[in-house]
Order: structure tokens, then C-alpha cells, then sequence
């Protein structure tokens, strides 16, 4: 998995009328508390004396620091009450996911004086976010070393992750849909105007001619690529050495265009005009830009693209996604369904890395580029980004993987509490049989982080609404 860090914009706050001692012990102690966090920490000690929002005056500054840092995320802790207006209006002005919390006061002292009043102040600095309609969220008022706090602040940067992308969405459009896949259709036009999607479209003709560009002139990324998939999987087919090009000139061409129009994931015609050229599929090679961190969407996709980057964002980038078809329900338990695909999964997913096969057959035919392995088991959540009408939601739901019957391609067995509630959301919609999923749950993230996308509404299905939003509270 390729990722960058993200970068925080640490803004501390305080109200003048208390101890300003104490309120910078308290700064310093959340400093060092979210310094090993997998993010950059942009502070202002360079912009106000106290490295802290205190005065009206202080706002331009640190506005002006931060948009120079290019934050993806700002945190507010208040070391005493705050200054809710200054904070609110840095805030206003940087439209990024904002945190919120203070640190928990201590007893009163023997003579009943209060130092710092946080928890008084946060409601006050929630309602100014209020009043200049900024999004944020919120950390449960507890000390530094809860665990309700670290948790929380994980989990924030994961949701400014998958903020981030959203916000940031450059797909490769690589050939049109296949004819037969009305389910696929998307509005790009509403998606570039609403969400700042962007699409760039490649022929199938201009990938193969890329394909073959590479294969003819070779190179020492060709050449260890190559090496590398002989090295590292088995059943290339009847002219191995052929496919295993094919295979590697493949990845390094959709690569290529990636960078040329600085796309982060992409969305392929993979059947069936790509084979009256080549005599391989690609869901190989999808699987292991997978890995790298590069979503490539069966079937031309694009909102499949799209929810793939939002749920890898939701791990903080450190685990990649898998592209499935919500297939056919298990012969004997009617909770359990197939997640399946023709062989887009990441390698690093499987239950035997050892046992991934590229070459076999489908439907009594010849099928090369397939993939064949079974996922592991464990914690699952999937999610599809999609729309229609003029309206966009976000389904998202946990579940587990289990063992189940061998089928070809790559696949789990996806056990969850009520098939049939999970059945009539999906083909209510505004959803298709394509979801993208990871391990882990990471429903409230996914949740959570639709606050920062307006028009985009979450949708959950097990756990509930309700019951992501207590996970959240922690």
C-alpha cells in the first residue's frame, strides 16, 4: 500500500480569564499524547505567542499557516474553556473535517476554585461550529490518556482519510461500460459538479497499443515485473511465458496513464472487447494494482471505483480494498452470502498466498487471468458509494467471512445477521451487485466522514445508524 501521511492542523485554545500556566501544561500534554499518530502535526507556535487561539486577532494567522501547510484535518482541543469565536471562525475558513475535545478538569481545590472549565467551553465552541455551519466531530470530554480519547483520535484521522479522498477522486476510465451493464451507468457530468470527480477516458485501443509498446521495448521494469509474478504465483496457462508479459505490460500501461492524468484509481472494460485482442483477462492484474493501493474497477465501474478508494481510506490507507459481486446465498445457511469476482482480489487477502492461480476455467471454457484463491476469514465491512435521481447515499454494512463451498474465481463466504433486511436494501437501492469491502470494522468511520460530504447520505444496514453512532461515542 502505497500512502502519504496526512496533515493536522494543531490549533489548542484557551480563554483568557483562566490560568494560562495550566492551559499550556494541558497544551503540551495533548502535543506529546498524538505525536505517534500516522500524521503530520502543523502547529501555530510560530503564530501566536502561545501557540494557541486566544484573540480575535489571531485568526488571520493561523488560517494563513494552515492553508500554506495544505491540512487535511484540524484539531481544536480546548486546554481550558476556549475561545469559541476565534476557533469557530479558523475553522469557517478551512472547510476541512475538525475535531473537537478538551481535556477533563480536575477537582475543584480545597478552597472550591475551578482552573479551566473544558467541558463548559465545548458546548459553547459546538454551537459557534453551529452557527458558521461547519461540520465537526467530537471526542467524548475525557483525559489524555483515556482510552475513549486515543481511540477516538485514530479514529478521526481515519475519517479525514476518507475525506480526503472523496474530495480528491481522479478516475481512470479505461474503455466504456459493456453493453450489457445498464447497472453500471453513472452521471459524470453530476459527479465532477457535486462531488469534483473527475473521469479521464482511455480506449481499449490506446491501452493495447501501450501493452504492446512495453512488450517490444522491454525495460528493467518490465523485465523484473515479470520475474517477479513467475517468482511469486503459478498457472500461467498454455504459453506461460506470453501470458506473464501480457500480465506485466498490462499493469505497467494502466500505471502509465494513471500518472499522465494523475488519476488515484481507475475503472476497466474488462470483458469482452479486450479479449478479441489479447488472449488473457485482466482481473489479475487488478488484483495486484489492488495491492498496491490502486483501486481498477471491474466492468467500468466508476462509482465502484469511488467506494473503493473511500473504504481503503477508512483502514488509514494500511489496508488495501477487494471489488466483489454480491453473488448467490450460501446452500444451507440463508445468512450467509458469496462475495465473488473473477479474480480482482488482493493477493495479500488470501487465506494461502501459495495457492493463488492465475489460468483456469469458467463455465467449461478456457479462463486466463482469473486469480483463483479464497479470502481468509475474519471481520468484514463493505460499502457502495451510488446514486441515482439526483440523489447519493452510502451503504454501508459489517459482517464476518467463514468457510463455505469452493468456488472458482476469488471469493468468501460473508455470514451477517439478516441476509434478508441486507437483500431488499440493496436492490431498493440506489445499489448494483458491485460493493467494495476490507477487513475490519470500520462502519462509523465510513459513517462519520459522510458529515463532511455534503450530499452524499450514509445508509446503513446492520450495524444501525444508531448503533455506529454509539460505537463512535465509544
Amino acid at each position: 500500500m502505497k500512502k502519504t501521511k496526512l496533515k493536522l492542523g494543531f490549533a489548542p485554545t484557551r480563554r483568557g480569564v483562566f490560568d494560562e500556566e495550566i492551559a499550556a501544561e494541558q497544551k503540551n500534554l495533548i502535543r506529546r499524547a498524538i505525536q505517534d499518530f500516522d500524521a503530520e502535526v502543523v502547529d501555530i507556535e510560530d503564530v501566536t505567542p502561545e501557540g494557541m487561539i486566544i484573540y480575535q486577532d489571531d485568526v488571520d494567522g493561523v488560517v494563513r499557516k494552515f492553508k500554506e501547510a495544505d491540512v487535511d484535518a484540524l484539531f481544536i482541543p480546548h486546554c481550558n474553556f476556549g475561545s469559541e469565536g476565534p476557533s469557530a471562525q479558523v475553522a469557517s475558513k478551512l472547510n476541512v473535517p475538525t475535531l473537537l475535545w478538551g481535556t477533563r478538569d480536575e477537582a475543584p481545590d480545597s478552597e472550591g476554585g475551578r482552573f479551566r472549565d473544558t467541558q463548559c467551553g465545548l458546548f459553547a465552541t459546538g454551537k459557534a461550529l453551529r452557527r458558521h455551519n461547519v461540520p465537526f466531530s467530537y471526542i467524548t470530554n475525557s483525559r489524555v490518556d483515556d482510552k475513549v480519547f486515543l481511540k477516538g483520535f485514530e479514529r478521526f484521522l481515519r475519517v479525514a482519510a476518507v475525506v480526503k479522498a472523496a474530495r480528491n477522486v481522479r478516475v481512470l476510465q479505461i474503455g466504456p461500460r459493456p453493453e450489457e451493464f445498464l447497472s453500471v451507468i453513472c452521471n459524470e457530468s453530476e459527479l465532477m459538479e457535486r462531488f469534483g470527480v473527475q473521469v479521464f477516458p482511455v480506449s481499449l485501443g490506446k491501452l493495447i497499443l501501450k501493452i504492446n509498446e512495453i512488450m517490444e521495448s522491454g525495460g528493467d521494469s518490465f523485465v523484473g515485473l515479470c520475474d517477479e509474478l513467475k517468482n511469486g504465483f503459478k498457472d500461467f496457462g498454455d504459453n506461460p511465458e506470453k501470458n506473464i508479459q501480457i500480465f506485466a505490460a498490462m499493469k505497467l500501461a494502466i500505471e502509465y496513464f494513471a500518472d499522465v492524468y494523475k488519476c488515484n484509481c481507475a475503472a476497466i472494460q474488462c470483458w469482452d472487447s479486450l479479449q478479441d485482442y489479447l488472449p488473457v483477462h485482466p482481473c489479475f492484474v487488478n488484483s495486484l494494482l489492488a495491492d498496491n493501493g490502486f483501486p481498477c474497477a471491474c466492468e467500468t465501474d466508476i462509482n465502484g471505483a469511488i467506494t473503493a478508494l473511500m473504504i481503503q481510506a477508512a483502514t488509514g490507507n494500511k489496508l488495501p480494498h477487494f471489488f466483489a459481486d454480491i453473488t448467490v446465498r450460501h446452500p444451507e445457511d440463508d445468512n450467509i452470502e458469496l462475495l465473488w469476482h473473477c479474480g480482482p482480489f488482493p493477493p495479500s487477502f488470501a487465506k494461502d498466498r501459495s495457492a493463488c492461480a492465475v489460468c483456469n476455467s469458467w463455465a467449461g471454457q478456457p479462463y486466463c487471468g482469473g486469480n483463483y484463491f479464497q479470502m481468509k476469514n475474519g471481520p468484514i465491512t463493505v460499502c457502495r458509494f451510488d446514486g441515482d435521481h439526483g440523489n447519493y447515499s452510502l451503504f454501508i454494512g459489517e459482517g464476518e467471512g467463514v468457510d463455505g463451498p469452493y468456488t472458482k474465481g476469488t471469493y468468501v463466504w460473508f455470514k451477517v445477521d439478516d441476509w434478508a433486511k441486507w437483500e431488499h436494501k440493496l436492490v431498493q437501492g440506489p445499489y448494483i451487485h458491485h460493493v467494495a469491502g476490507t477487513y475490519g470494522n470500520v462502519g462509523e468511520i465510513l459513517q462519520e466522514a459522510c458529515r463532511y460530504i455534503p450530499g452524499l447520505a450514509p445508509d446503513p444496514v446492520s450495524p444501525s445508524k444508531e448503533e455506529l453512532e454509539k460505537r463512535w461515542i465509544g
